[in-house]
């Protein structure tokens, strides 16, 4: 709980102010040029691995593009309760290239088609259940994920470093990756203004410029590529699939898509951190709506027979360089995507870009990623069992990528999708997370109706819990004085209160000798208590000044965190106190 206001963050234009067109597509443009690559080359790895036809792979690309393009809209603009309304690029997912391989093998495009349709429900499943897994997927374990994302892609961004056409001088590939690495970190760090704005593009073009003067940057490929294009054929239509092979690999994509929507949580979660001036409460409806549209985005793949896609941590990464978080970068972002399906010059323009030079840029861009993974990860509490948790799931993480945790024994279908670090850390979090709560102490619950009369029927609960455990009499008193003023924070008072009619309250505690927790878990709480006790402390916040009830919730509790979901308001107060 924030006992004093914030220090404003270094962000131009936050989520909903509009920069200049032109910055705009220029960033926009650069999101595009990071990602296109990936996007592409998944389906390309999928379909040639398993065997598929030219007609099938040129139909894939274009589908994806499509897909990424509408699903990158929708998470910018929002469609209801689907989409973040941040902005959260979305690309192929290279998590599911050993499943859809294997389905495409099995079955061919139509199971793969099936199989992503149905694991995409599971995911509007998720979103709209996200609640019940609170005490699971929390901001430590999104956290963890996204540093191991990080972890992940180094080694292939290291790879990438060498990685020229054959002939090319030895010298082309450390001169165009240091002139994007230098260049990009130098205006990064030191560029202000506009500059700061440009430095990812500024040090793609000064790294291309440095690939130039080696003869090493793809100009044929862009000279060759059609300016508008559709593939003629390729689609292979739809077909139910429910055979043998279906249910043997329905378990795998579940699994996978489980570990897609954790990163989209984590990165959803931390786009948030990034796109306001001053700090406030992750609203996890944003993360139900992130959720939600990663799963239309796997459903629309599904329907046009391409590989499923997620959201790419980059977009967090380059809004926090930039200091432009506007979703109307979003807008440009998903429109510039689906002009590449249709404009294969634009594609090849991209793609031509020398892979040491993208090796460069996105060096940067993980750094800053790791960072604030790390942030996360503090921001929610580090104590000595969530340190072990921390600990044992980054390097365990590390271990898994690096094939050094007894590869050799497990399975081809579990090294395949263990093998990912971001996947084995984060289902080595969830699990170390459940058997911690498990441990815990077990929670006493309380039902009530959310009013003032209720006060003291639970007041009297939470008493006789802390008389339970020993607690002294002013621990006790303390104690019920934050739960009196937490419920006097959310419950609708006077003429709202009959407007509102009879709301439930669920009161649960738990507890040790020295603290205890409560949570609070009500529905449609107006306002978040967290950034209201961050507002407290405004000199400016005359209004704030009569809620009193606040500032008493502030003296008495340790800490406050409100979750807010569509579904429901959850709120974790932390009383520390003492035994007789």
């Amino acid at each position: 709980m924030p006992a004093t206001e914030s220090p404003a963050r270094d962000i131009r234009y936050e989520r909903d102010e509009r920069p200049p067109h032109i910055l705009s597509l220029g960033l926009g443009f650069q999101y595009v040029m990071l990602s296109i690559g990936g996007i592409v080359l998944t389906p390309a790895i999928v379909i040639r691995a398993a065997g598929g036809s030219e007609g099938y792979l040129a139909w894939a690309v274009f589908a994806g593009l499509c897909v990424c393009g509408i699903s990158t809209f929708i998470q910018a603009v929002g469609l209801g309760r689907i989409g973040a309304r941040y902005i959260l690029l979305m690309g192929t997912s290279g998590a599911f290239i050993a499943a859809s391989v294997t389905a495409l093998e099995s079955g061919g495009p139509n199971l793969l088609a099936t199989l992503v349709v149905a694991s995409s429900l599971f995911q509007f499943f998720l979103s709209s259940r996200l609640s019940l897994l609170r005490h699971v997927i929390t901001p430590a374990v999104a956290g963890i994920v996204i540093m191991l994302i990080a972890v992940t892609i180094f080694p292939i961004a290291f790879n990438m470093l060498e990685n020229l056409p054959a002939g090319a001088p030895p010298a082309a590939a450390p001169a165009s990756a240091v002139t994007t690495l230098v260049c990009t970190a130098a205006l990064a760090l030191l560029g202000k203004g506009a500059l700061r704005l440009w430095a990812p593009l500024l040090g793609i073009v000064a790294g291309c410029v440095a690939a130039s003067f080696f003869g090493v940057f793809d100009m044929e490929r862009v000279a060759s590529a059609a300016w508008i294009g559709v593939p003629a054929s390729g689609w292979p239509g739809l077909a139910a699939d429910f055979g043998p092979s279906f249910w043997s690999l329905l378990p795998v994509f579940v699994l996978v898509t489980i570990v897609g929507a954790i990163e989209t949580i984590g990165d959803s979660i931390a786009i948030q951190h990034v796109s306001w001036r001053q700090t406030r409460a992750t609203d996890f409806r944003a993360v139900q709506g992130a959720v939600a549209a990663d799963g239309l985005g796997n459903l629309l793949s599904g329907l046009s027979s391409t590989v499923p896609n997620t959201t790419y941590s980059s977009s967090v990464a380059i809004a926090q360089l930039t200091g432009v978080a506007s979703r109307s970068i979003g807008v440009f972002i998903g429109i510039l995507f689906v002009l590449a399906a249709f404009l294969p010059k634009v594609a090849a323009v991209l793609l031509a870009i020398p892979e040491p030079v993208v090796a460069g840029f996105v060096m940067v861009l993980l750094a800053m990623l790791f960072s604030l993974g790390m942030k996360m990860v503090v921001s929610d509490g580090l104590d000595y069992r969530t340190s072990i948790v921390v600990g044992l799931s980054f390097w365990l993480g590390v271990g898994f990528q690096n094939q050094q945790v007894y590869a050799r024994w497990l399975g081809e279908t579990l090294a395949s999708i263990l093998g990912n670090g971001m996947t084995a850390g984060g289902l080595i979090a969830i699990v170390l997370t459940l058997a911690m709560n498990l441990a815990a102490p077990r929670r006493k619950t309380i039902t009530a109706k959310l009013e003032i009369d209720s006060l003291p029927e639970v007041l009297k609960f939470v008493h006789d819990v802390a008389k339970s455990k020993g607690w002294a009499r002013s621990a006790r008193q303390r104690l019920r004085a934050a739960t009196e003023e937490a419920i006097l924070s959310v419950a609708p008072l006077g003429d709202d209160a009959e407007r509102e009619g009879s709301r439930k309250l669920r009161l649960s505690i738990r507890g040790t000798r020295r603290s205890f927790e409560l949570e609070l878990i009500a529905s449609s709480v107006e306002g978040n208590l967290e950034d209201r006790l961050a507002f407290l402390s405004n000199p400016a916040g005359s209004e704030v000044d009569s809620e009193y009830s606040l500032r008493l919730l502030r003296h008495y509790a340790s800490s406050v965190r409100h979750r807010k979901y569509h579904d429901a308001d959850l709120i974790t107060v932390q009383v520390e106190g003492g035994t007789v």
